[in-house]
């Protein structure tokens, strides 16, 4: 999900034959290969194959350029010490053509999104993303920029009432539970230790499976270092109530932080339904907001039966 500032953004118009044209004129090695648009529910990136090994990665609204700058720049640095795979980026294009912006190739990731093709063995997911949230912690933060989720979700206070109360109005929650648990997160205390690395999007679009197992982990456009809570989102956008703990354990973080990340995914969880559902946003990602209402409906869940 992209900050809300992002959320009202005009997309940039990107195709094909835009796509070739900047791979032709930047990177003749690549020249006439395929173009092929890859389907995709995320908000900020658009992603077209290339040849059969390549997939190029321009941002789709203007000021997006930090995202594939971030990942060009640190994603050689984390991939050593990750226990998945992740996209390893082979060439940084430059703005051209009438595209105004900095834009990627990687090398091709086979595999599907965990929302298209969903994980078949979720306990042994939980314990694999558990430790990918774990190694990636682990690594020198020194010099990394801040997550926009690693900071005080208490930020989003505004945004998150004004969801709690529309998405309340028309039904789909219960006003006194969501801002309950909300005013829980907001007592909390903060995090107080050194930042820590953060991928910041773990939801089921950005993780690939292949015959229903966890291979990687996409999409590093959010990456960034701070409050190691917003990690632990995929507890609830990802996992259940029968796999979370095994997710918990493998990431191996404080009470403190597990509940500061449980309030992560219900601010998450009600900005994008509140945004992209069809009840009380524009509908525009019917997919980004399924993954949301699931998550919102395990966050209150979990804080009614514990409440």
């Amino acid at each position: 999900m992209p900050s809300p500032t992002k959320m009202h953004a005009e997309e940039l118009d990107i195709d094909e034959t835009l796509v070739a044209r900047l791979v032709a004129e930047q990177f003749p090695r690549w020249a006439g290969l395929p173009v092929t648009r890859v389907a995709s529910a995320g908000t900020d990136n658009a992603m077209y194959r290339l040849g059969a090994d390549l997939v190029v990665r321009l941002p789709r609204l203007p000021g997006g350029s930090r995202q594939i700058e971030t990942e060009h720049r640190w994603l050689p640095h984390l991939a050593p010490h990750l226990p998945l795979a992740v996209p390893t980026p082979l060439a940084l294009g430059e703005p051209a053509a009438g595209y105004e912006l900095p834009w990627g190739v990687y090398d091709w990731l086979d595999g599907e999104n965990a929302y298209d093709a969903p994980l078949g063995e979720p306990r042994e997911a939980a314990g694999e993303l558990g430790r990918f949230v774990a190694a990636l912690r682990k690594v020198d933060a020194a010099g990394g920029p801040l997550s926009f989720r690693g900071d005080p979700v208490g930020k989003h206070d505004a945004y998150v009432r004004t969801a709690i109360r529309d998405l309340g109005a028309v039904g789909m929650l219960d006003p006194a539970v969501a801002t309950a648990a909300w005013e829980e997160t907001l007592r909390l205390p903060q995090w107080d230790d050194a930042p820590v690395w953060l991928h910041s999007d773990l939801l089921p679009g950005n993780l690939l499976t292949s015959s229903g197992r966890l291979t990687a982990v996409i999409d590093f456009g959010c990456l960034g270092v701070g409050d190691p809570a917003a990690d632990t989102i995929a507890a609830w956008a990802v996992f259940d109530a029968a796999t979370r703990e095994v997710f918990r354990d493998a990431a191996d973080v404080d009470d403190t932080t597990w509940a500061r990340g449980r309030g992560w995914a219900l601010c998450f969880g009600l900005m994008a339904e509140h945004h992209y559902g069809e009840s009380c946003g524009n509908g525009t990602n019917p997919v980004l907001a399924g993954v949301a209402r699931r998550t919102v409906g395990e966050v209150l869940a979990e804080y009614s039966g514990g409440a």
